[in-house]
């Protein structure tokens, strides 16, 4: 996995001050974690940017906070409704040694055959999966090659995957990744619509279920609770 690092400093602006920080091209941010106290930070808009880009949600990030360097995650981007514009970020600090729970992507790779002879059409329907590992396990995506894929109705599964050694995953493995359909019907179009609503339905019930089944720790501040103390300071 690529090395990611970011400097962050810590901010006592909150509420309507941090309007001035984005004017000047710092990003609010908070950082918390088990048995970590949350604390208020301010990360370069434009470097924040760069590294996100690279690292999604599943990079390892060793953000430098007054000279000490803290392991997080991006564990959430707030952006502005209308402008996209990122607003504020969490980042969540891990423990080397513990395991934890991230969605991964899926990249299609490749060109079917199916396409270039305009036979029929790749369909995305789960675009990532849930996985337990160790922080430093993690990858920022897992590629998915559909060079194989040659005939209409083969398709590519969860448990058809190349997952790399250490990543345990946890979506069902019989849920379809990608799969090749037809160019033009009403019944493909409906297949789809089912197979991507499926999909979504039983990453959501996993990621609820390993959200559950998350160690917490007196001092840890989930989620939730950090967003709503993000909201409260600002």
């Amino acid at each position: 996995m690529k090395k990611h690092s970011l400097s962050a400093t810590k901010r006592d602006s909150l509420g309507r001050k941090v309007k001035k920080l984005r004017k000047a091209g710092e990003l609010p941010a908070t950082v918390y974690g088990k048995k970590v106290k949350s604390v208020s930070l301010t990360v370069a808009s434009e470097a924040f940017a760069k590294t996100y880009g690279e690292a999604g949600e599943t990079g390892l990030i060793e953000l430098s906070v007054g000279g000490a360097v803290r392991h997080v995650l991006i564990h959430h981007v707030q952006k502005h409704p209308v402008t996209g514009t990122i607003l504020h970020v969490e980042f969540h600090q891990v423990d080397l040694k513990e395991k934890v729970h991230a969605k991964v992507p899926i990249v299609l790779t490749g060109q079917s055959s199916v396409v270039s002879e305009k036979r029929g059409v790749v369909l995305s329907i789960l675009d990532g999966v849930e996985v337990e590992a160790l922080p430093t396990e993690l990858v920022e995506h897992i590629e998915v090659d559909v060079t194989a894929l040659s005939e209409v109705g083969q398709e590519v599964k969860v448990k058809d995957l190349k997952v790399p050694a250490g990543l345990t995953v946890l979506t069902d493995a019989e849920l379809t990744i990608v799969k090749v359909g037809s160019l033009i019907t009403k019944e493909a179009a409906s297949e789809v619509a089912a197979d991507v609503a499926k999909a979504a339905e039983a990453a959501s019930e996993v990621a609820a279920e390993g959200a559950a089944a998350a160690p917490t720790a007196e001092g840890a501040a989930p989620a939730e609770k950090a967003k709503e103390e993000s909201a409260k300071k600002e």
